[in-house]
């Protein structure tokens, strides 16, 4: 039975977001913030300045239509004390807030609110400089600048410099060490977060933190406990890897029968975790891969990097993988900076200094999931991988391997946890774009059911995940149903995916929300809940050990 609702309840909650948008700009502009657009002056015109800088950073095309809400305003803060007073004034006028630096939100929660509440996006940007200093091995990176820009302005001081993060350049730093940062050079130095030294923080309360102000339980949270949950981070100080003059990369793509498939996966993970920390190789399997557009059909591409020279890796690939029949021509020596670009996917065209820019050309409608594999997948279970991927050339998955450095952090050194043990990720991806959009439905049931059929075969107790490629088929929390109250439990319905993500770090996580943000101002539909004071005298006594 439908019910219907008077225009006077639109008409009234309409005019109650202007008002809060009103009074959120007069409060801006009161302490200095003039860099910022509103919805109320765009007309609802799609060509408008407004929607122009809405959709510049919004990477997943699902979370850029006209039909999803959108911010009262967009703020570009350039100053640290810009973003504080940002966050004051969004507190102020009641409005929720969404955090946003390279906009890779695979859900779209750093530039859309689901929950229906009024709401800010606070676009980090234009605080993207970066700062390197050699001699003590560290830069200043602020929370807006890309990975690409990043790793630029490294190599700008440093050939024998690098970063242990993504391979994306237009991700931005902020929420990728937000949630981890697997990379390249992870099985050598550990993800982006296990090498950062230092961060700025600002609360709720627009405070400035450094790592000694914050306390360590929170800079252990922020370091991989999610992004948009604690703060924003302002700036981050990273610590430097070591790389040498001349690094060896190689992407070669193998194709046949689905035995001969099977076979090449097979091995791959027999052998990539092991390889020696140097070496870095993934592997990409589908039925309709990009580096195959002219060639579709079932494939497997691996994509190599080693810190070292051709002739090594030529020798490390011949005794462990020789299967693959890897030639010198094959693999490529160039410096490290070389290589970001190599795999970086911007073209045969591009230049070493387009990684400096912020934005991707092309964007897509995507949904994605992820796994952890402790164990090697059978070869039935490889078989039904192959079988579900042959049935949908839009859809793939990326092998990451782990080994290495990754064995030797501990779980719970930073909040994630999937270390000893894990033998790879998977991810399976499904990408369209707009001509197909009449198939979403249809594309995210195959993923769905992919990501089922594959249950037997990858991490159980919990089902892991990894935040950074965040999947909303978890679970979620309707924060503007729901609120903080003990009787809802929210704890308890967050430990649903926190523990997926997080493994036993999570209740360490809910301690480090509760001392950090016990108002749960910075949330979003699968964020880290705080403990009520109820919850906590009731049974929170474990959470607060």
């Amino acid at each position: 039975m439908s019910v219907s609702v008077p225009s006077f309840v639109y008409e009234h909650e309409h005019e109650h977001e202007h008002e809060q948008e009103k009074h959120f700009v007069m409060s801006l502009t009161r302490l200095g913030v003039h860099n910022f657009s509103t919805r109320s002056n765009s007309n609802n015109d799609s060509s408008s300045v407004y929607h122009q800088l809405l959709n510049l950073s919004i990477q997943n095309l699902r979370f850029a239509g006209s039909s999803l809400p959108k911010p009262v305003v967009i703020v570009f803060p350039e100053t640290k004390e810009q973003l504080a007073n940002t966050v004051i004034c969004a507190r102020e006028s009641s409005l929720e807030i969404r955090v946003r630096c390279g906009g890779h939100s695979y859900e779209g929660t750093s530039s859309v609110a689901m929950d229906g509440c009024p709401f800010v996006v606070i676009d980090l940007t234009r605080l993207d400089r970066v700062s390197v200093d050699v001699d003590s091995g560290t830069a200043w990176v602020e929370g807006g600048a890309t990975l690409g820009q990043t790793y630029y302005a490294i190599s700008e001081s440093s050939s024998v410099h690098g970063f242990s993060a993504g391979s994306c350049p237009t991700v931005g730093v902020g929420g990728h060490i937000s949630g981890g940062g697997f990379g390249l050079l992870s099985r050598k130095y550990g993800l982006a977060a296990d090498n950062v030294v230092d961060a700025v923080l600002v609360t709720a309360d627009g405070k400035l933190l450094n790592r000694a102000a914050m306390g360590e339980d929170v800079f252990w949270a922020i370091r991989g406990g999610g992004g948009g949950v604690w703060g924003i981070v302002y700036a981050w100080n990273i610590k430097l890897s070591s790389v040498p003059d001349t690094v060896t990369c190689f992407i070669v793509s193998r194709s046949g029968t689905k035995e001969q498939v099977a076979d090449m996966v097979d091995k791959w993970q027999r052998v990539a975790p092991t390889l020696p920390d140097d070496f870095y190789m993934s592997s990409f399997v589908g039925a309709g891969l990009p580096e195959r557009k002219d060639k579709p059909g079932l494939s497997a591409t691996f994509k190599g990097l080693y810190l070292g020279p051709k002739a090594k890796a030529l020798l490390i690939m011949n005794q462990n993988f020789h299967e693959l029949k890897i030639v010198e021509n094959d693999c490529k020596e160039m410096s490290w900076i070389e290589s970001v670009l190599y795999f970086s996917g911007f073209g045969d065209q591009s230049s070493v200094s387009d990684l400096k820019n912020q934005f991707l050309q092309d964007k897509l409608y995507y949904k994605a999931k992820s796994d952890f594999v402790r164990k090697l997948i059978p070869r039935l279970g490889l078989t039904i991988m192959l079988d579900i991927l042959e049935k949908q050339s839009k859809g793939y998955v990326i092998l990451d391997p782990y080994g290495g450095m990754m064995e030797s952090i501990s779980s719970d050194s930073i909040p994630f946890p999937h270390r000893k043990g894990n033998l790879f990720t998977i991810q399976y991806l499904v990408e369209w774009k707009e001509a197909d959009n009449d198939k979403t439905d249809d594309y995210i049931a195959w993923i769905r059911g992919f990501h089922g059929s594959m249950t037997p075969y990858v991490a159980q107790d919990p089902r892991a995940a990894y935040v950074n490629y965040m999947d909303v088929d978890l679970g979620v929390m309707n924060w503007n149903k729901t609120g903080v109250k003990l009787n809802d439990d929210v704890v308890e319905t967050g430990r649903e995916w926190g523990e997926k993500y997080f493994g036993n770090n999570y209740d360490r996580l809910v301690k480090a929300k509760t001392e950090i943000d016990p108002f749960n101002v910075f949330r979003h539909q699968q964020s880290i809940p705080p403990m009520s004071l109820e919850y906590k005298n009731s049974k929170g006594s474990r959470l607060s050990e």
